[in-house]
């Protein structure tokens, strides 16, 4: 346990260290190209916010397409703040393109931190295999278009109700999407649809 605490330690240290340079190195960067006051501490906020709701949506299982651009895009930013403080860039004559682009970074980071926040992710899977508990029951055909969000048979959420309703007896706790996924034997995205409408 103390071998395992040493090490998240460590991790955590490392990973302040790192937030903390990076952070100044923005602020840096921002307060050169024109951003002074509590505008060059903003920088550094915004990208780690979008860095954070790429991640969480990279986390989500679903749609990481939207997570891998707005992360990319959030990492290029820290990046090439990080490298442009290193002695490359001479911060007393920024050239107007990267102030430009200084000036710019808001509207980027409320476009991808609302598109990451507000937009519901959409689901990987587009077909529901068969199983043995679900047999007979209505499924849609597989030529249909693929749409946004999943329809979920209704003989599907009463089979499913069926399933939560024991396993609440026996346990004598709710079902968790996991468990009804495997009793039902579908994707997760559906498994948590229908535990949605439970």
């Amino acid at each position: 346990m103390r071998a395992y605490l040493a090490r998240v330690d460590a991790v955590l240290v490392q990973a302040v260290i790192a937030a903390a340079l990076s952070f100044a190195h923005l602020h840096d960067l921002a307060s050169a190209a024109g951003q002074d006051g509590w505008k060059a501490w903003a920088y550094p906020v915004s990208v780690d916010l979008l860095l954070v709701a790429a991640w969480k949506r990279l986390r989500s299982g679903a749609s990481k397409a939207a997570g891998w651009c707005w992360f990319v895009v959030a990492l290029a930013a820290s990046l090439g703040a990080n490298v442009a403080t290193a002695g490359l860039l001479d911060l007393a004559d920024v050239p107007d393109w990267l102030r430009i682009l200084v000036a710019g970074w808001p509207a980027v980071a409320f476009l991808g931190g609302t598109l990451l926040a507000h937009t519901a992710p959409v689901p990987e899977a587009a077909s529901v295999p068969a199983a043995p508990e679900t047999a007979g029951l209505p499924v849609a055909p597989e030529s249909e278009p693929e749409t946004p969000t999943l329809h979920v048979p209704a003989a599907l959420v009463n089979h499913a109700r069926k399933l939560a309703d024991d396993h609440h007896a026996r346990t004598g706790s709710p079902i968790d999407p996991e468990t009804l996924r495997a009793r039902l034997g579908v994707p997760t995205p559906l498994a948590d649809a229908i535990a949605s409408r439970l």
